[in-house]
């Protein structure tokens, strides 16, 4: 099945029908009298999000929808018959946008969420809605009301707990092969995925989370180059990425520095909030002689940007646990609620692309002891001479 992830359609509300002039002609009913009933409404278009599908790709072959008008109304004092909603079923994560203005209407994000992107029209009141005792024969109704018309842009972000995020070839469905059941395209030649690959990990204790492997992204993607850009919009919704860096590159005369940096600038270019998220950094293919000879020096260029690294050869299932191991601490630990300050013992080996590119911390000079001032010793106090009462001083006068 080819795998669709944004679409363009259009969709029409059903109108209302119109309310009937009518006069009622029996033999025996004095004067008549109107007898024009209401029409019915015209049925609304309704998104649903199931997990029975995964791609929009109905939505691909039929990019028109218009829903039923209602029934106008009739005479005898007969209504309109109302016309049924158009429900129409998306995947689950499907982000539904209005194309003319860019603004998100919902996010279809829980399975049997429901949305009315268009409502369908009022029916119009028929004649006998209008009678009064000084106007007893109205010859007119209302007309229903128009329904609702929108051009609308679907798109479709997986969910997924973990995203695995990287050069091309760096290793990323090899290794969704090696943990979940998935079954992506795996080959001894260097080629590209086309469409992201959903996994179930089954971890400890009945545990398990859903792991995406994003096809390669490249220097630009978030300008348009390449094919990872169009898959980008995958990854928001993940909790914690696995950055894998193809230490075997150097035999291309690449660094495995740069191609680090130019993912992380790719990631912090599309979003902020994409690159604000959990990153573990994963040094992959280390059962390759010249990726075990290159990896000191990535070790060395990490450690002085205080990013932890795990080792990993997805060839073999050589360091498989301990990475599970830091996704669970990210996805399970009640740490992972807390402000991310917070988060240094259950995130020790997370990163994230903002913070990337830290410089070495330097060393702290060490403080200066202060010294507290000399105190001056205070003047000795003169001693103050008694006065003498005003009436000894008048008789030693006398």
């Amino acid at each position: 099945m080819k795998f669709v992830d944004e679409v363009r359609i259009k969709v029409k509300a059903g109108d209302g029908g119109n309310g009937a002039v009518a006069f009622r002609r029996e033999k025996y009913v004095d004067k008549g009298g109107p007898s024009g009933g209401d029409g019915g409404n015209g049925g609304s278009i309704i998104f649903k999000a199931t997990e029975q599908l995964t791609t929009l790709l109905d939505f691909r072959y039929q990019q028109q929808y218009r829903a039923r008008n209602g029934q106008h109304g009739m005479g005898s004092d007969m209504n309109g018959a109302g016309s049924a909603d158009m429900i129409l079923e998306t995947p689950v994560g499907t982000v539904v946008r209005d194309t003319n203005t860019g603004d998100e209407l919902v996010d279809l994000s829980v399975a049997g969420q429901t949305f009315v992107v268009a409502r369908g029209g009022r029916g119009g009141l028929g004649n006998i809605n209008f009678a009064t005792s000084t106007r007893q024969t109205p010859r007119f109704a209302q007309d229903g009301t128009l329904g609702e018309e929108k051009e609308l842009t679907l798109e479709l972000k997986l969910l997924a707990d973990v995203g695995i995020v990287g050069f091309p070839n760096a290793g990323k469905s090899t290794l969704i092969s090696r943990v979940s059941r998935a079954k992506p395209k795996v080959a001894d030649y260097p080629f590209t995925t086309l469409v992201p690959n959903l996994g179930v990990v089954p971890y400890k204790d009945k545990k398990s989370f859903v792991m995406a492997d994003i096809p390669g992204l490249i220097e630009g993607a978030s300008e348009g180059a390449g094919l990872g850009h169009q898959f980008l919009r995958h990854v928001e919704r993940c909790r914690v990425l696995v950055h894998l860096v193809d230490l075997s590159s150097v035999i291309e005369e690449r660094d495995p520095v740069k191609d680090f940096d130019a993912i992380n600038v790719e990631l912090k270019k599309y979003s902020a909030t994409l690159a604000g998220k959990p990153m573990i950094v994963v040094a992959n293919k280390l059962d390759l002689p010249h990726a075990r000879e290159a990896l000191p020096k990535f070790l060395a260029a990490m450690e002085k940007r205080r990013i932890s690294v795990l080792q990993l050869s997805g060839a073999t299932g050589e360091g498989l646990d301990p990475l599970l191991d830091a996704c669970a601490r990210v996805l399970f630990s009640q740490a992972s609620l807390k402000p991310r300050a917070k988060q240094a013992d259950a995130l020790r080996d997370v990163v994230t692309a903002e913070t990337a590119f830290r410089a070495p911390k330097a060393e702290k000079a060490p403080a200066k002891k202060k010294v507290a001032p000399v105190k001056k010793a205070a003047a000795p106090k003169k001693k103050a001479v008694a006065k003498k009462p005003a009436k000894a001083k008048a008789r030693a006068r006398a």
